[in-house]
């Protein structure tokens, strides 16, 4: 059973993250207030599980939040979780205190049947986007080859992210190149769960009027183009089509208004590409909403549920 919630207004019980545009260094205040910690019960929990052949790296390991085994109930669907930080910043194993954030989400959704992998990926500058996405890529890969070894349908995955995490996510769901690039069918995702992610459409003129800096995003995908075509190449909306997998769209009411715009314009473009979008607005921050994402009193992490139960490949 739940605890019962928590979760006080924002304006008694303030959550401060001094992120540097999502990112750095993580200074929570309050944070017992809004973190329900999942209990590992019957969760298995195996941590730092290599993911890219021949890499020795850190950020080439994921976290593995599994369900109990139980044969009779068959094969469960498995979340793959992408963490935010701006691109620059960020970690798996992130703990505030003894809140460990993103390892808690994994084991809420593990304890509702659904094996998730918590990965992590290399980080900016040291590597440009273009590595971050084949990073989040060779996950993906990876799982689909293993999920069965652990319980795990390889024919049901879905990818999630927050914040820089959900841009990722989107981008390597959206362009086709990036799956094949690892031997992985563009159809392998049975849907993507992007939750308070931008930069969807970097060449939106009305993002930046609305508060966005584009220096912000140039610093982070220009890499080297000499022009403007980074613009539409590091774009997810760039790659749309109606073979697009459904996307679950999520952010809060209170976040900044350019980031909503951005999630509206995604979520339209994917309609009007003929692909399946829900967009849903919840009253959180965009640091609030990604504890929401393991609450199971919140409107957030019950989507998510409906969400995976109810989209199949």
């Amino acid at each position: 059973m739940m605890k019962p919630t928590r979760l006080l207004p924002l304006s008694v019980c303030t959550l401060v993250l001094a992120l540097a545009g999502c990112t750095s260094t993580y200074k929570w205040v309050g944070i017992r207030f809004l973190y329900d910690e999942a209990p590992v019960g019957s969760v298995r929990v195996l941590l730092d599980v290599p993911y890219f052949e021949g890499s020795t790296l850190e950020k080439h390991r994921l976290d593995l939040l599994l369900p109990e085994e139980s044969p009779e109930a068959g094969a469960w669907p498995v979340l793959i979780f992408v963490h935010g930080g701006g691109w620059t910043a960020g970690d798996k194993g992130l703990k505030v205190s003894s809140a460990d954030v993103y390892r808690n989400i994994g084991r809420f959704y593990a304890r509702h049947g659904i094996g998730t992998a918590v990965i992590n990926y290399r980080l900016q500058p040291e590597v440009t986007w273009r590595e971050q996405v084949a990073d989040v890529a060779h996950a993906v890969s990876w799982v689909h080859s293993h999920a069965a070894e652990y319980g795990g349908d390889p024919g049901a995955l879905y990818l999630s992210g927050h914040s820089a995490g959900a841009q990722l996510s989107a981008y390597v769901a959206l362009n086709p190149g990036v799956l094949r690039e690892v031997d992985l069918s563009p159809r392998a995702l049975c849907g993507v769960i992007a939750v308070s992610g931008a930069g969807y459409d970097l060449a939106d003129e009305r993002t930046y009027e609305l508060g966005a800096e584009r220096s912000y995003y140039e610093e982070r995908f220009r890499a080297g183009d000499p022009g403007d075509g980074w613009l539409q190449e590091a774009s997810a909306v760039t790659y749309l089509s109606a073979e697009s997998p459904p996307f679950l769209l999520i952010h809060g009411s209170r976040e900044w208004k350019s980031l909503q715009h951005q999630n509206r314009l995604l979520d339209q473009a994917l309609r009007d590409s003929g692909a399946k979008s829900r967009l849903l607005v919840a009253t959180q921050t965009h640091l609030s909403i990604l504890l929401a994402l393991s609450r199971e009193d919140k409107l957030p992490a019950a989507a998510v549920l409906q969400f995976i139960r109810e989209t199949h490949c």
